[in-house]
């Protein structure tokens, strides 16, 4: 590939998912700036940065020193805010520490003092988390008509362990058989709340027929097993178990202020730090604009302050506060926070490398972030974007296409040039969307089957929110960023139908404890109607299938399984005794023992950082010498785990268990990716649909709800086309499917729209429009409708 653009402008690299874009963007023209950069910098200092490695790349000319921001797909810890992401916690810190006013002969204290994520700072009963969790004896026992027996104690194990401490109660001369209620409250409270832990010999009552010898048992409290067992357990199933018995209340000490006595009475302005964390930042910069610094550091500090605060108001989010919770905001109100810290860096003469910008807003939150995106470049700043969302592609000043297809059907570059000079080119995926507009697709009008309605709904900014969606339809929940979409769906939605259907479904291994912790209790004081006309939910998600490179689209899939049976199938294998087993990469027998079935080693290199080079026994093979003797059709493991999608479907063609997973695949349009690719390269987008794959082969059992977040984030229009035919037929089969969406074409698609705003944060969490797409576009109060109006105005 050969490329060149200019500096100093808007440049955005375009085509389908897996063409190429990042690798060119990131992978070339990042990397090779951060080479250059990093070779002016010491070798020890250079062990201590985290390098993306030397590019593939003959030669780059004009390159400018770079800035990358890709997209943050881990999930934040729930320490994590709006002003740590921004540095704004600092600086209000420091404002305190030297501009605050202290009580009389209160010494003053270090910034560190008032940050509740220190030792200094945190309140000592809530370790400054602001909340306590606690069992009470109603969340223990639900049930008081129960006896012991008759497991009045719910949140103890129904397995041997549960039965372990009812005999220990009897022999201890408890009346096990007594009901919960007319027990006296002394015994209760001994019960549950003991810190006392006896050791007794315990007879057990097992069924007749069953060996039963004594045994030492030890008893604890109810209280102590689930506070226990929710502090250690590496189990997420059982720790959401667990969490069901606890309750969540302010602390008592600092009453959700989450800080030392001490640091809540230094005041600014008449306010603590508390209180000013939690004033909306519209009406913070008024706050500080009313004192003026009477102090050097105050003169120092605050117009440093207003300065980042009048941005982010600008940005459109002023209505977010400083102690608000990276993990409840949305993935725009994210990317906007991060967008905004850099522009407050005042570099010029960079090139500032972006990750799809758009990814996660609302049409009318792009508006914003083009303005931020012009003011980078005005400032001296030359752009590189990758980027499908159509309204900032037409902003840009030169165009990149790559394609035309994804994996090994891509990587070429198809048009470089100013944006109308791709309209000429025909193999281009690009041009037919740029400017012809998104197809809608041709689906007969469906009516709904039943009506799902939750009332009560309160958590975030969603207040005493009723709501109806439709059965049997497609349906999109829009609105700009933070106006309660994912908090109604993921969350709320979600919570309350599992929590009808009792589906307690496990959490994927990738499941953040945070996000856990966000989501549990959504369900509480909801009122929920129709949910009986459902029998299951799916949820889908953009969280990545694995943590590590051990975990790829072969192994998520099941696909490997049916790949390893094959393999044990083969003649070699049978008279050597190998099983599916030994063709797995994670376990002894078949795998590489140098580099434990990782394909490659660490190097560790003196004075400069350690990297990475193919396994110098398997060559990144994975497997062992004997392993690969056994081959399938010519083709070794390895060889089979290094083919496409679309290669191996021809090549596995007659192995029903390997065809159907790799049909679904090329179905969602991964027919690109390769089988053995590690989950650690998928992109969000990717993982979701391939979590979605995994569901369409497992075969559609009953009334299934199925629950997508912005399922198109990070896909091309062409791609997003090949997923929303797929959500249809799902539809199309008797399953509903609601979806939280931005992108114009899924939602002018739809069958029912739920629209939320009018704006963000406080100004959100409200019904506006639901209804028809028609219907929702001529909504008069709806910041979706004129967008909305207009594509469908395109289509007609």
């Amino acid at each position: 590939m050969d490329v060149e653009f200019p500096r100093d402008e808007l440049v955005v690299v375009t085509g389908v998912s897996g063409s190429g874009k990042s690798s060119l963007a990131f992978g070339t023209v990042y990397a090779e700036a951060q080479r250059r950069y990093l070779e002016s910098v010491s070798p020890y200092a250079r062990r201590l940065l985290n390098q993306v490695g030397a590019p593939k790349v003959d030669q780059i000319t004009g390159l400018p020193p770079a800035v990358a921001l890709g997209q943050q797909r881990a999930v934040p810890g729930s320490r994590s805010s709006v002003g740590t992401v921004t540095t704004l916690s600092n600086l209000l810190r420091m404002l305190y520490s030297r501009a605050g006013d202290y009580p009389p002969g209160a010494p003053r204290v270090d910034s560190d003092a008032f940050s509740p994520n220190t030792p200094a700072g945190a309140c000592p009963e809530c370790h400054g988390q602001g909340l306590l969790h606690r069992v009470t004896e109603d969340s223990l026992v639900p049930d008081p008509s129960l006896s012991i027996r008759d497991r009045a104690i719910a949140a103890w194990p129904g397995a041997w362990l549960g039965k372990n401490f009812r005999d220990i109660l009897a022999t201890l001369g408890y009346d096990v058989d007594r009901p919960w209620a007319e027990l006296s409250q002394q015994d209760r409270d001994w019960i549950l709340f003991t810190d006392e832990q006896p050791v007794v010999t315990v007879h057990p009552e097992r069924e007749v027929g069953r060996i039963q010898r004594p045994y030492q048992g030890r008893y604890q409290s109810a209280e102590r097993y689930v506070l226990h067992t929710f502090a250690t357990s590496k189990s997420l199933p059982i720790r959401q178990r667990m969490r069901r018995f606890l309750r969540t209340s302010p602390c008592p000490v600092c009453h959700g202020r989450r800080l030392q006595p001490s640091s809540l009475a230094v005041t600014y302005a008449g306010l603590s730090i508390a209180d000013m964390v939690a004033v909306p930042l519209r009406d913070l910069g008024a706050v500080l604009r009313e004192r003026p610094p009477t102090t050097e550091p105050a003169a120092t500090i605050v117009p440093d302050l207003l300065a980042r605060i009048d941005l982010l108001v600008e940005l459109g989010l002023g209505y977010l506060s400083v102690d608000r919770s990276t993990p409840t905001l949305s993935a725009g109100e994210l990317q906007r926070l991060r967008l905004a810290t850099q522009l407050r860096s005042g570099l010029f003469g960079v090139v500032y490398v972006l990750d799809e910008p758009s990814a996660g807003l609302h049409p009318a939150d792009t508006e914003p972030l083009l303005t931020l995106l012009a003011r980078l470049q005005a400032a001296g700043n030359s752009l590189l974007l990758v980027e499908h969302d159509l309204q900032v592609i037409r902003t840009a000043a030169w165009l990149i296409d790559v394609g035309p297809g994804a994996g090994t059907h891509g990587g070429e570059v198809l048009y470089s040039g100013p944006v109308a000079g791709l309209a000429a080119v025909e193999r281009s995926a690009t041009a037919r969307f740029l400017f012809h507009g998104q197809s809608l697709l041709d689906s007969a009008e469906r009516r709904p089957t039943g009506w799902l309605r939750l009332t009560g709904i309160d958590r975030h900014n969603l207040r005493d929110l009723s709501v109806e969606f439709p059965l049997g339809v497609f349906t999109a929940v829009t609105g700009v960023s933070g106006s309660g979409k994912s908090t109604l769906v993921s969350q709320v939605l979600a919570d309350v139908v599992a929590g009808h259907l009792r589906a307690d479904e496990e959490p994927s291994e990738e499941t953040d404890d945070d996000s856990l912790e966000e989501s549990v209790d959504a369900s509480i004081g909801v009122t929920a109607t129709g949910v009986e006309q459902l029998d299951r939910l799916v949820r889908v998600d953009q969280r990545p299938i694995g943590r590590t490179p051990r975990s790829n689209l072969a192994t998520y899939t099941g696909l490997f399984d049916a790949v390893r049976k094959v393999f044990a199938g083969t003649p070699t294998a049978k008279e050597r005794g190998y099983t599916a087993g030994r063709f797995s990469f994670n376990v002894a027998g078949g795998r590489c023992e140098t580099c434990q079935g990782e394909g490659f080693v660490a190097v560790e290199l003196l004075f400069l950082p350690g990297t990475y080079q193919p396994c110098p026994t398997c060559h990144g093979a994975r497997y062992n010498a004997a392993t690969l003797e056994v081959a399938y059709r010519d083709k070794t493991v390895a060889d089979v785990l290094d083919l496409t999608v679309d290669e191996a479907a021809e090549f596995l063609a007659d192995v029903p268990a390997a065809a159907r997973s790799l049909g679904v695949l090329r179905e969602v349009g991964l027919g690109y990716l390769h089988l053995g690719q590690p989950a650690t390269e998928l992109s969000g987008g990717e993982a979701q649909r391939i979590k979605l794959a995994a569901e369409l082969q497992r075969g559609r059992r009953g009334r299934t709800l199925y629950l997508l977040d912005e399922p198109t984030t990070g896909l091309h229009p062409a791609d997003v086309e090949v997923l929303t035919r797929q959500l249809h037929s799902l539809v199309d089969q008797g399953h509903t499917v609601i979806v939280v969406e931005h992108d114009l074409a899924v939602i002018a698609g739809a069958d029912w729209v739920v629209d939320l705003g009018p704006g963000g944060g406080s100004d959100g969490g409200r019904i506006v429009a639901a209804g028809p797409p028609a219907a929702v576009a001529a909504a008069p109060d709806s910041r979706t409708a004129p967008y909305l109006a207009a594509t469908l105005a395109a289509q007609a």
